[in-house]
């Protein structure tokens, strides 16, 4: 059968859309089946009044952390409401009066860090509490709708990178997490999900057929995305995530690693689904721009076995416990936490030695498990 996301489904969906001012929060993600983008499908078929920008804009031409302003769109004429300002993330009231109903279209990595999920749920929020509808375009987990991997965010250590109390690896769509956060923050939105077709909760992105197309410049291919749960770690140290690189996400380094030496070290765990190779890049940005990095790439040989989560861990504790350069960054502001507390969802990065990854993973496990059982309630397919 053929996989269809929310956007290809929406003929079935129009008394949601007929007559009312539409709102979209999209990406370049959003398109349906043909490539047609969200934007021109909604302007086309319904009054489409407003674009809210995400995290890297709606056409993705803004990098990771860069802050959008209000615009209008240069194809559309359509005005374009930033929804990642330096002093919000939230839809006004001026924006809010603007529309009658938001949607919410982009394609998700399924990885908590990703911050278009908090777009997605503060938005929700923010129209419950103003009386407004909000419908989600769902879209295909390409990680798959079961495996759940790592610990549960914990209260204190909310912020854009995890702002619910989601597991690491979470195998939910974003409808399916809308409707979740929905009832168990008891925001009770007037929410609508415009479900996919064709999709079964087993599925990989590579089981489905489709084209990928990149959620944000920092996930070109598929296999960063599968490593990103575990390899997005490195955001909180002084290592390259290998940003800058035609391969974040999928390469470690720095200029005080012995590429070799790690590449072997890590190759004798024995991990599942992977293998590492040494490396040698210079990121264009970011970390050690134009500097000489020396690291591994982590190949990936069994996307099924592969524990993404586990494999970061591992990985930045081999290096921890041999590296005496390797550090965790401090706080990006005065008076907040370390981007690895929060990205972690708790401060057991910082206060673990290498002798207790092995209790820390199995309590991740048990974590995964008891979010796994509760998530089970809000499936959709």
């Amino acid at each position: 059968m053929t996989i269809r996301n929310g956007i290809d489904c929406i003929s079935k969906y129009g008394h949601l859309f007929e007559g009312k001012r539409v709102g979209l929060i999209t990406s370049p993600t959003g398109l349906n089946s043909d490539f047609v983008s969200t934007i021109r499908i909604l302007q086309e078929k319904y009054h489409l009044a407003a674009l809210f920008s995400p995290e890297h804009g709606v056409r993705g031409d803004q990098q990771a952390g860069a802050f959008v302003d209000t615009y209008p769109d240069p194809i559309t004429g359509v005005p374009v409401y930033s929804l990642y300002r330096q002093d919000s993330k939230r839809l006004s009231p001026e924006m809010l009066d603007a529309v009658d109903v938001v949607v919410y279209d982009i394609q998700d990595v399924g990885v908590r860090y990703y911050t278009f999920i908090y777009t997605m749920l503060y938005a929700l929020e923010d129209c419950a509490n103003a009386g407004k509808e909000f419908i989600v375009l769902d879209r295909i987990n390409p990680l798959d709708g079961i495996t759940v991997e790592g610990n549960i965010l914990k209260p204190g250590y909310r912020s854009f990178v995890g702002n619910y109390p989601l597991t690491v690896r979470y195998g939910l769509t974003a409808g399916e997490v809308a409707t979740m956060a929905n009832d168990q923050m008891g925001w009770n939105g007037k929410l609508s999900v415009v479900r996919c077709e064709g999709w079964e909760r087993n599925m990989l992105f590579p089981d489905t057929g489709r084209i990928w197309v990149q959620p944000s410049m920092g996930l070109p291919r598929f296999e960063a995305a599968l490593l990103y749960s575990g390899t997005c770690l490195f955001e909180g140290t002084n290592l390259s995530e290998g940003r800058g690189t035609t391969s974040p996400f999928e390469m470690i380094g720095a200029p005080f690693i012995d590429a070799q030496w790690l590449a072997d070290e890590m190759n004798r765990k024995k991990l599942p689904g992977v293998i590492f190779r040494p490396v040698f890049f210079k990121p264009t940005f970011s970390k050690f721009q134009d500097e000489l990095c020396r690291g591994v790439q982590i190949h990936v040989t069994d996307a099924r076995a592969v524990c993404a989560l586990e494999t970061g861990v591992h990985l930045m504790f081999t290096i921890k416990q041999n590296c005496e350069e390797f550090a965790f960054l401090p706080p990006v502001k005065e008076n907040s936490r370390p981007f690895i507390d929060l990205l972690g969802g708790d401060r057991l990065y910082r206060d673990s030695e290498p002798s207790d990854v092995p209790a820390m993973l199995a309590h991740f496990r048990a974590e995964s498990e008891a979010f796994a059982k509760l998530k089970e309630r809000y499936h959709l397919y």
